[in-house]
């Protein structure tokens, strides 16, 4: 199966994934199709063509009284109870590395960075998720940097079926793949994948990304349906506020989730929000301003989310927004709460969940 190939018309009933990903899932007459049909194409022409939905939620981001502000906070939380009750979905995120071949001028993973770098052994990692499930956790997210020699598939497998038993959900964030080296991680167990854009606007990603695979936007731009070719039924998307002006990468992924729940509609699409922290490299924003803009804003952007997604996919917040910020919490009573290992301004704590330092490091040259 090549890496574009996969048909996804193609798709397994639900319970059936086991079979589904024994057998080929794709006719590689269809690779044309997929590519043809790359969100990529959507991106580019979006200022001059925008669908019904997204159409819809530029004018709910579009500048608003504290009055119009109030009514659309009340409306967001009338719809999350009306769709998901009083309940969440809580997840932590366990680092499996902080290896990296990529330079990202903001994240602290960036190989130039003079870090301590660390990569948790297949068995490091069980006795991490034996503490998280200790503590009540029954769905993980394993995250890791680019590395093809640290952070390889076989070692993703490995990881993925150590958990498994323990744990019925497991989701990656990882580096994007082909479809064909997806497969035997679904195989193993997993059933969600993560991945941000970052951000949609071309001349600021290339920008931002001096070194390494992650310098192909459209690779990256086209991870999703690439996992749900492969078997994943939870796909994560957002972008990383702060890079650029909120209402632009806000309108993106509004048309990114558009084209994702058409096209791989069966599968659950998740909505982060996830924004600048301070990491090693000491990185700036291009422009300080558009920091300020998304904080200003970002009242808007959480009820406008919430107010126009809640029906049609989930909304994920990071607990520590809730520390930061409880009076928001207290409005937007968001679903699918939990942590998230979305922010880039990253650190990987080589003591863990567990407080075992780890032997086997080394750092950055």
């Amino acid at each position: 199966m090549t890496e574009r190939s996969a048909s996804l018309l193609a798709l397994p009933p639900p319970g059936c994934r086991k079979n589904f990903v024994e057998t080929p899932v794709a006719k590689p007459a269809l690779g044309r199709e997929i590519i043809e049909m790359s969100f990529a194409q959507t991106l580019d022409n979006l200022p001059l063509q925008k669908s019904t939905l997204v159409r819809g939620f530029e004018e709910l981001i579009a500048p608003k009284s504290d009055a119009e502000l109030e009514s659309m906070a009340r409306t967001s939380r009338a719809l999350t109870l009306q769709n998901f009750g009083r309940t969440m979905r809580l997840f932590a995120p366990l680092y499996l590395s902080n290896e990296c071949i990529n330079n990202c001028r903001y994240c602290g993973f960036s190989r130039d960075n003079p870090i301590l770098r660390v990569t948790l052994s297949v068995e490091e990692v069980a006795a991490e998720a034996h503490y998280l499930q200790q503590a009540g956790f029954r769905q993980v997210l394993l995250v890791a940097g680019e590395h093809p020699k640290f952070v390889s598939g076989d070692y993703l497998v490995e990881c993925v079926r150590a958990l498994a038993s323990d744990f019925p959900s497991i989701a990656i964030e990882v580096g994007p793949m082909a479809s064909s080296d997806y497969v035997p991680i679904v195989r193993a167990g997993a059933e969600g994948l993560v991945v941000y854009q970052e951000t949609y606007q071309r001349a600021v990603y290339a920008e931002l990304h001096t070194a390494g695979p992650k310098r192909d936007f459209d690779y990256r731009l086209d991870c999703p349906e690439r996992a749900y070719a492969a078997g994943f039924r939870r796909l994560g998307v957002g972008a990383l506020f702060g890079l650029w002006r909120w209402q632009d990468e806000a309108i993106a992924l509004a048309a990114h989730v558009d084209y994702l729940l058409r096209r791989c509609w069966q599968a659950q699409i998740t909505i982060s929000l996830p924004r600048l922290r301070p990491a090693a490299g000491g990185f700036r924003p291009l422009g300080l301003r558009f920091a300020h803009q998304f904080s200003s804003g970002r009242d808007c952007l959480e009820h406008a989310r919430t107010a126009f997604f809640a029906r049609r996919a989930g909304i994920v917040r990071r607990n520590d927004d809730e520390r930061r910020e409880p009076h928001r919490a207290r409005r937007l009573h968001p679903p699918g709460h939990g942590t998230s290992a979305s922010d880039r301004g990253r650190s990987n704590h080589s003591a863990g969940f567990s407080g075992r330092r780890r032997q086997a490091s080394h750092r950055s040259i």
